[in-house]
């Protein structure tokens, strides 16, 4: 059962024109500790339809607060909501915090961290800032952080009392598409050209162990491949998208299934120790042949984003159409995610407790 757990807000603060920081806390069970770069998953109703949104925890590891940055999106109901109805003492059901946009905290290491963030990407990569910094003393970060101007800059104050705090150890780099820079460089757009020349001037990328990239899909895979092509592995690489290119329902790719009697798949799920079996169509998604069939599935974005319905594919091939949250490591091991997986063979079986 994807369990949620009520919260209730402590406080809310305005962080740009369209954007809050919401400080929660737990009020009746649920695990809220949480790893630098996790998510939370909330939901609500709005005229009696249930919307789920992720949202990432901004706070670092160590400053004993649970605070979530949300920026408000163009019919975006629920962050509509967030920015403009939220209030200290409503109580807002959540998820237990979910993610692996991180590395492991290493205190006697010096290590040197790259970030990218593009607008409200800044979120997670705040959460991992602040822990990394206060948790390794002896390591480094150089945020890159794009903007489309100073108005819009999430958590400007935070940043530079972080960078402060750190003398040193911290480097911000603003990028801003429309306000003036007195350097060029530092104006326009994040692509693979103004990566190379970042590289060549301001940040030694031979140097860097782990970059993080947060913002949107077409500056995510800008960002990566000039990481690559500059020298860093896929595994040096961490990302968390924020918003897919792609809208409404992923077009399915078409793959001839293996022959069978029947049009019906024959589909075992387990969840929270029970296994289901029944009959699912051939072009419907494991999430929502599970959702159909009263099990309460793991899901957020239902995009291929947030890795909420992840689940372990143990019988049978299923085509995912989409995947912006699992490691090729994960998908090798048979992990997918079911919201964009649709059945090949003519019998699964998917165990969402692994």
């Amino acid at each position: 059962m994807a369990r949620f757990y009520p919260l209730t807000v402590t406080d809310v603060q305005k962080t740009t024109r369209d954007a809050v920081a919401v400080t929660l806390e737990a009020r009746d069970g649920g695990d809220f500790s949480f790893t630098q770069g996790q998510y939370l998953t909330f939901k609500r109703d709005f005229d009696g339809v249930e919307l789920r949104r992720s949202y990432s925890i901004c706070s670092g590891v160590q400053d004993g607060m649970l605070r979530v940055g949300i920026k408000k999106v163009a019919d975006g109901a629920f962050s509509i909501w967030a920015n403009e109805d939220l209030k200290p003492g409503m109580v807002i059901d959540a998820m237990e915090p979910m993610g692996a946009f991180h590395t492991p905290v290493e205190p006697d290491k010096a290590k040197t961290y790259l970030a990218f963030a593009g607008g409200s990407g800044i979120t997670p990569v705040l959460s991992i800032l602040k822990t990394v910094l206060a948790a390794e003393p002896l390591s480094q970060v150089t945020l890159v952080y794009a903007n489309r101007g100073v108005n819009t800059i999430m958590f400007r104050e935070d940043l530079e009392d972080l960078k402060n705090l750190h003398m040193g150890r911290l480097s911000i780099l603003h990028i801003l598409e429309t306000d003036a820079q007195e350097i060029d460089l530092f104006q326009g757009r994040v692509d693979g050209d103004k990566c190379a020349a970042l590289f060549a001037h301001w940040i030694d990328i031979e140097t860097v162990d782990t970059a993080f990239i947060c913002g949107p899909e077409p500056m995510m895979l800008a960002i990566s491949q000039a990481l690559q092509d500059h020298g860093l592995t896929r595994e040096q690489i961490k990302f968390e998208l924020f918003a897919s290119a792609q809208t409404g329902r992923v077009q399915r790719r078409r793959k001839a299934a293996e022959p069978g009697t029947g049009t019906a798949i024959k589909a075992t799920v387990t969840l929270d120790g029970m296994a289901r079996s029944f009959d699912m169509a051939r072009d419907m998604t494991v999430l929502e042949a599970a959702l159909d069939n009263a099990l309460d599935a793991p899901h957020a974005c239902r995009a291929g984003v947030c890795s909420t319905c992840k689940c372990k594919l143990l019988e049978g091939e299923v085509d995912m159409v989409a995947n912006h949250a699992l490691e090729d490591y994960e998908v090798a091991a048979g992990y997918i995610l079911s919201c964009q997986s649709y059945p090949v063979t003519d019998r699964i079986v998917v165990d969402y407790d692994q």
